[in-house]
């Protein structure tokens, strides 16, 4: 994986104040909790622009992109530090490659997070998507079946391109609002979330937009069609999940594998005899010793 030492998280500096300010009283509330390091994975499809997030979060160019190039099957860890808290992001490949899960790209993915703690993941997406197909859930599907469906305790959905101006003259909130019911179904059928895990975890959709194009307010801050500064709405959802009182997923062996079928066997097998014994064994010894007891005696042993 490309690495970068965790140094002083500077590009912090490179937002508006306001900005700044909001962003530095949401490491202090990390900070008041005892959470000293903070570990996000960032996963999707290809082309959402979950590096443009990545850059945008750091508030440096610390992923290469280009709209030339298809991504590559390296993840990258991005390290920094502020305030005494470490802050990583995971940024991975896209999971999608000819309409199929790059099983390359997963593999590649598995050994990275492996002894990793994921405090948060950010699972990414457009928003100027207006259809939800089978590959969506192919990508959760993939995702829960490589960490575990407590994973999206620990969730939250990413919608990219939010600068956007929707079809039809809808409203811009109420498009959001389709948008982010239609994902969120389709995450709950590819991570086949019962209804109690449905309500255990209620993943929040934040919009997001990287591109030079996005308004700014008065406070010279980003903001969206709906007036919202969206970098600190979405750190503040971050800090948010990550304090939400449900367990970091840490990526052993056993998570990524999956329990060892020959290791349940074994522990299977005392049972199969005791089983065999009480069902099979005992009754037949039972009935032989019935057999015998009533058989006559022969008709030598009478005599005398």
């Amino acid at each position: 994986m490309a690495s970068s030492i965790s140094r002083e998280w500077v590009g912090l500096n490179t937002f508006a104040p306001a900005t700044q300010t909001k962003l530095l009283e949401l490491l202090a509330r990390l900070k008041q909790e005892n959470v000293n390091t903070l570990t996000i994975l960032v996963m999707g499809k290809c082309g959402v622009g979950k590096s443009s997030t990545v850059n945008s979060i750091i508030g440096e160019r610390v992923v290469t992109i280009s709209a030339f190039q298809s991504e590559g099957l390296r993840p990258v860890l991005v390290s920094r530090t502020r305030g005494g808290l470490v802050l990583n992001i995971i940024d991975t490949p896209g999971l999608i490659e000819g309409g199929y899960i790059n099983d390359q790209a997963l593999e590649i993915i598995k050994h990275i997070l492996l002894n990793k703690t994921i405090d948060v993941l950010l699972y990414v997406d457009r928003l100027d998507t207006y259809r939800v197909d089978s590959m969506d859930k192919m990508v959760v599907r993939a995702i829960t079946d490589t960490l575990g469906k407590e994973i999206w305790k620990k969730a939250l959905v990413v919608l990219t391109h939010a600068q956007f101006s929707p079809p039809d003259g809808l409203p811009y909130d109420e498009y959001f609002s389709r948008r982010s019911e239609a994902l969120l179904k389709s995450v709950h059928q590819g991570a086949r979330l019962k209804k109690d895990d449905k309500q255990d975890s209620s993943i929040p959709v934040v919009l997001v937009e990287n591109s030079g194009r996005c308004n700014k307010n008065e406070n010279n801050e980003k903001v969206l069609p709906n007036g919202i500064s969206w970098i600190p709405n979405l750190v503040q959802t971050i800090t948010e999940v990550a304090l939400n009182g449900c367990k970091s997923i840490h990526v052993d062996k056993k998570l990524i594998e999956g329990p060892n079928p020959n290791q349940t066997g074994k522990m299977l097998i005392p049972l199969i005899f005791a089983l065999q014994y009480f069902l099979v064994i005992k009754p037949i010894e039972r009935a032989i010793k019935k057999d015998i007891r009533r058989e006559s005696r022969p008709s030598w042993e009478k005599r005398g």
